[in-house]
Formats: C-alpha cells, sequence, structure tokens
C-alpha cells in the first residue's frame, strides 16, 4: 500500500508503517501516475486535498488495469484532530473500498 500526500500527515503514515509519497497539489496527478506505472502497490489511498477524484486524474492510465486499486482518503490531520483510532479508520475505509480486511 501507498499513500500519496502533503508532508506534514506523511509523517503519521509512516510511523504506522506505510509508504508516503509526497507531492503538492501541483504534481499530485504526476506523482499518482508514477506510483501506479511503478507497479510496487496493490492499492494506492490518495489525500483528496491533494487530488479530490483520483480514478478520474488517473483514467488514462488505468484502463486495462485491475491494480492498483485508487482510494481517496480525507486528511487525516483533518479527521483525527479531535481523536481517534488511525488504524480502524483505515481497515474500514479499505473494507468498504475492495470488500475485505488486509492487515495494516
Amino acid at each position: 500500500m501507498g499513500v500519496l500526500t502533503d508532508g506534514e500527515t506523511a509523517a503519521g503514515y509512516r510511523m504506522a508503517g506505510l509508504e508516503a509519497v509526497v507531492a503538492t497539489p501541483q504534481e499530485a496527478v504526476r506523482r499518482l501516475l508514477e506510483m501506479i506505472e511503478s507497479n510496487q502497490y496493490a492499492l494506492v489511498a490518495v489525500d483528496e486535498r491533494l487530488l479530490p477524484d483520483p480514478n478520474k486524474a488517473a483514467e488514462r492510465v488505468m484502463r486495462g488495469r485491475s491494480a492498483p486499486v485508487l482510494l481517496s482518503l480525507p486528511n487525516l490531520l483533518e479527521v483525527f484532530s479531535g481523536g481517534g483510532d488511525p488504524k480502524a479508520y483505515m481497515r474500514q475505509l479499505v473494507r468498504q473500498t475492495i470488500g475485505f480486511d488486509i492487515k495494516l
């Protein structure tokens, strides 16, 4: 699993053991396409503040591909500013997107 996010949020994903790719809103599409074309990820989560619709942005590159699954995430700094369990949140989000749990 890879996460496309901003620099501040990337540290939290890395502490959780995930690979985080940092981008600005201006470079988000390019970085997402690089992640897809690298064939390193089965799942790519994208911070919606960077790229609100990653599926639309990557439509041309994803044509004919079954992986990676692209998942739009709310920015975690906003989601967990009042507390909460990041792993439980990610498990729920992944379960809703792909239909089953994965171990993070």
